[in-house]
Formats: structure tokens, C-alpha cells, sequence
């Protein structure tokens, strides 16, 4: 299959998403969820699953995008006492270090992108990851990942795997976000996990 036709099939998958979620009340503020990671209902119940995944319990250092439906994983990392890493959006001012002893009572706010800038420390780069926790529009069961089109997911999972060859790549959706089949190019990253509502479902095994 082409490039372009690939890029088609992706974007029309997306638009399905997108316009399924808003019909059937499934998607949050912000709205309209068109271009975005889709916020959705259900999205702190998915947060709290990863309590029960070991990678999670090990973890010191998570990286969890910027997207308002991770807000929930990125408040409970800090209430867990993990050190957050925050991707900037667009990776404009690369990343936030948040460390929890800084943001005691305060967790909500740093859980913001506003808080990240207001609470976190900039770096280039984060010198340490145990977990990477990555927001999407759509996931199939082999771990194939869209994102919202801009590149940038596959781009902090790739920087992740540089720091931790092997590391676990987890994603939170709606069940309604998990698709048959999801179209993709070799530089597409995967993940290992995804965690929804309702279950959660390792992929594949992790690579040492």
C-alpha cells in the first residue's frame, strides 16, 4: 500500500473516532474532540487500572503526554510520589520534569499544562524513564497506535526507548477507541498495553 494511501485510511479511521464519540456522548471537554487526543467519559477509571499493572507499581519516572484524557494519569502519578515528565504540546519547549515533593496538595494543578510549566523543571530530554503512558485516537489489539496526525506520540515514544531500551508503552482509550485493525507506516511505534474503563490488555511482550 502507498504512503498516501495509508495517510488516507488513517485519517478517515480517525474521523470515524472522532464523529462516533461525539454521537454517542462518549467524548469530553474539550469539544468538538476533532484534531485532538479525544478526552472521554470514563478516563479516570482507565488511570486508575494502571495501579494494577507492575510496570506502573515499579515505576519511579513516567512520561504521560500533555492530552486532556491522560490528565488523570498525570495528577495520580504525583500523588503516588513518581517523578512526571510532560512532552510540552507540540514539543515546542521539549520537556517538564515534575517532582512530587514539589507539588504537595497541589497535584491537581500540576496535573495541568499550565501547573507543569508553573511547577516543572525544562530539559531537552529526561535523563530517566520506567514508564511511558501515551494518548491516542485509536489502538488495534496488536498494538498499532494512531495518533492525532502531527507525529509527536511517536516521537516521545521513540525518545523513551532510547533511555530505556524495552520500556513499557502503555495507552489509555474508551473501549470504543480499540479497532479492528489500525494502518500502519514503519515509522508507527506501538504499545504495550492498553487500558480502558473496563479491562486491560497486554499486547505483547516486552522487548528487553
Amino acid at each position: 500500500m502507498k504512503g498516501n494511501d495509508i495517510f488516507i485510511e488513517k485519517q478517515e479511521l480517525r474521523e470515524r473516532i472522532w464523529k462516533e464519540m461525539e454521537a454517542k456522548g462518549i467524548a469530553k471537554f474539550p469539544l468538538p474532540c476533532f484534531g485532538r487526543i479525544p478526552n472521554f467519559k470514563g478516563a479516570e477509571v482507565a488511570a486508575l487500572k494502571l495501579r494494577f499493572i507492575d510496570e506502573y507499581g515499579s515505576a519511579s519516572y513516567m512520561m504521560v503526554n500533555p492530552d486532556s484524557p491522560q490528565r488523570p494519569v498525570r495528577r495520580m502519578a504525583l500523588l503516588d510520589g513518581k517523578v512526571l515528565v510532560m512532552p510540552t504540546p507540540r514539543l515546542k519547549s521539549g520537556y517538564l520534569v515534575i517532582r512530587p515533593e514539589g507539588v504537595k496538595g497541589k497535584e491537581r494543578e500540576a496535573s495541568t499544562i499550565r501547573g507543569a510549566f508553573k511547577y516543572g523543571e525544562s530539559t531537552d530530554a529526561p535523563s530517566h524513564l520506567d514508564l511511558i503512558v501515551e494518548g491516542s485516537v485509536a489502538v488495534d489489539l496488536d498494538g498499532n497506535r494512531l495518533g492525532k496526525g502531527k507525529g509527536f506520540g511517536d516521537r516521545e515514544i521513540s525518545l523513551a526507548e532510547d533511555i530505556r531500551r524495552g520500556i513499557t508503552v502503555a495507552t489509555t482509550v474508551h473501549d470504543i477507541q480499540i479497532v479492528d485493525s489500525v494502518p500502519r507506516e514503519e515509522h508507527d511505534r506501538k504499545v504495550d498495553l492498553i487500558v480502558t474503563p473496563t479491562k486491560i490488555i497486554r499486547v505483547r511482550p516486552k522487548i528487553l
